[in-house]
């Protein structure tokens, strides 16, 4: 079972220890998960959602009615700091079923070579080798009209997304580089005494994501190729997991059966 205390790992939201994780990808990708062993964080303003690590409306109207405490100067540069941290915001996206998604093959697999690699939450938390501090928990889906999430952790805007995203039921890693090497709360508690203008020299971490080692044999329960994919490739992707010494089992995806009348 998942080590709860491992200082390595911050669970948040965590779903079950034997809750299945899907990852939809294409083959190239696949390929490249197996020779180089490592999976790929991208940055948070690199993932296509404009609303990464943002908050509620309702949070800006709350902030607004505690002007008594924090000066005007300083809920800006609470802001600034807010719209800054995607690009130090690493995450990994996986998607919570017990069974396969059509729609998650559509989205994320390519028509003709699409490959989902199946894991289990627990396997999965354990997987990652990398000595850097890792956050894994489940999305909770908001309403970002009306509701609010807390602002008490720089962390919690990554694990909330839009109601419009429920349907990828997405647990993800996180991994987060504050600029000024500080921790969530240090860098919190130090926005007065930022400047605004060092807020936007923070140099970023990366081009557009980090690789970080993993343990296949943990990470890959089971790998499932697409219905839409060609049969050869089913058998090459048995070819490939051979030479990668991967031995889980590989199987063409239950969507390419034949109904029954």
């Amino acid at each position: 079972m998942i080590d709860l205390n491992s200082t390595a790992r911050e669970f948040h939201n965590p779903p079950p220890a034997d809750a299945i994780l899907w990852r939809y990808m294409d083959f190239t990708k696949f390929v490249s998960l197996l020779e180089t062993r490592t999976l790929f964080l991208a940055r948070a303003d690199k993932l296509g959602d404009p609303f990464e690590g943002s908050v509620p409306k309702n949070n800006i109207i709350l902030r607004d009615t505690l002007e008594s405490e924090f000066s005007d100067e300083e809920i800006l540069k609470y802001a600034l700091v807010m719209q800054q941290l995607p690009r130090f915001t690493l995450i990994s996206c996986w998607h919570e079923s017990s069974h396969e998604s059509e729609a998650m093959w559509r989205l994320y697999a390519s028509v003709n070579g699409g490959i989902a690699i199946k894991s289990n939450f627990n396997a999965f938390a354990k997987s990652f080798l990398t000595a850097e501090q890792i956050h894994i928990g489940a999305i909770q889906y908001v309403d970002y009209d009306n509701d609010q999430i807390p602002e008490d952790d720089l962390l919690l805007p990554y694990l909330h997304k839009r109601q419009s995203f429920k349907h990828e039921q997405e647990v993800r890693v996180i991994i987060q580089y504050l600029p000024t090497g500080l921790s969530r709360t240090e860098l919190r508690d130090s926005i007065p005494n930022l400047q605004r203008s060092e807020i936007d020299r923070w140099p970023d971490i990366c081009d557009t994501g980090i690789d970080y080692e993993v343990d296949l044999h943990l990470l890959i329960q089971e790998v499932v190729v697409s219905h839409f994919a060609p049969d050869w490739l089913l058998d090459l992707v048995n070819l490939v997991a051979r030479r990668y010494d991967l031995d889980v089992p590989i199987n063409k995806s239950h969507l390419a059966e034949s109904p029954t009348w």
